[in-house]
């Protein structure tokens, strides 16, 4: 578990903010290393095992994976190599100290470099901007792929952070808003959990019982859904379903 070693570090980043995805199936150490890191100018989503990894990589939208070596179903060091098979994305492996020849492997495969747990916040975000220097030079971010998605006439500019209506206006989204909106668009006509939904969206603690995500979905249903055509189904007992079909430009 992280410690609570406290001070925030600044990090100043010109646009677009490096976006980091944290895999590891403990989801309270997930969800504190995503809160940490958003408060101190990244933003970051989670992931519990290698599926939804590959889902949040599918997307194009990563800049540097934080990477548990012990997952269930496909370990870490499997990941790490599938990843390094498609591309340059940095990696940095998390493990415990009786794991220290999986971590060398990890390192022979191709990870960017590790950290011992329990993670300690302040290295971790010292160790993050030091490999995504090193590597700036070496990748294309993901999050210049696609710049915009379309469904319904509606446009979300992902490099302006704007919503525009089928009639070209401008839509005011709070911030919160413009993210969901953004994993939705992501994941269309997929149920989210309300749990995945504040991974990818809210990046904050939050347990999957937090209906802070239903007042959300909510006042975005009351700006995209317009002579009322659903957009956005609720599924009992299991989360939400974005219902257009997605294009991406």
């Amino acid at each position: 578990m992280l410690d609570d070693e406290g001070a925030r570090i600044g990090a100043v980043f010109t646009e677009p903010v490096p976006q980091i995805l944290v895999v590891d199936d403990d989801a309270q150490v997930r969800h504190l290393i995503i809160r940490y890191l958003s408060e101190n100018g990244f933003r970051a989503s989670g992931a519990r095992d290698a599926m939804e990894t590959r889902e949040a990589l599918a997307n194009g939208d990563i800049d540097l994976i934080v990477l548990d070596i012990v997952l269930p179903g496909t370990s870490g060091l499997e990941l790490c190599r599938e990843v390094r098979r498609r591309s340059a994305l940095p990696i940095i492996m998390v493990t415990a100290k009786s794991e220290e020849t999986d971590l060398i492997v990890g390192l022979e495969i191709g990870a960017d470099d590790y950290l011992m747990k329990p993670v300690n916040p302040r290295e971790l975000l010292a160790r993050m901007k030091a490999v995504l220097r090193r590597c700036a030079s070496r990748a294309v971010p993901a999050s210049a792929v696609t710049q915009r998605l379309m469904f319904d006439g509606w446009i979300l500019d992902l490099s302006r952070r704007e919503l525009l209506s089928p009639g070209g206006a401008v839509i005011d989204l709070t911030s919160g808003e413009y993210d969901l909106l953004v994993v939705f668009a992501r994941h269309p006509q997929r149920v989210l959990s309300r749990e995945r939904l504040l991974d990818l969206a809210r990046n904050r603690l939050s347990t999957g019982f937090d209906r802070s995500v239903d007042s959300q979905v909510s006042r975005l249903r009351g700006k995209i859904e317009e002579d009322g055509k659903p957009m956005i189904k609720t599924v009992r007992g299991a989360g939400y379903m974005f219902l257009p079909v997605v294009h991406r430009l």
